[in-house]
């Protein structure tokens, strides 16, 4: 299958305890550190989102 230039898909497995892994090249190109805070916005119609933490820094830093 052909993507698109910086567009992935990947999917992951929740365990028992409601826990998921996020695959390693997503870790990486995202740049996901253990023990950093990610945000998942939820819509009932689209399903969940796990924006980027950057994308929240500009908003954050003009609240605080």
């Amino acid at each position: 299958m052909k993507t698109q230039k910086g567009k992935y898909a990947w999917t992951a497995t929740v365990g028992e305890k409601g826990q998921i892994v996020i695959p390693k090249q997503a870790r990486e190109i995202f740049n996901i550190k253990p023990g950093d805070v990610l945000i998942l916005l939820g819509d009932e119609e689209h399903g969940i989102a796990i924006p980027p933490k950057e994308a929240f820094t500009e908003l954050f830093s003009k609240i605080f």
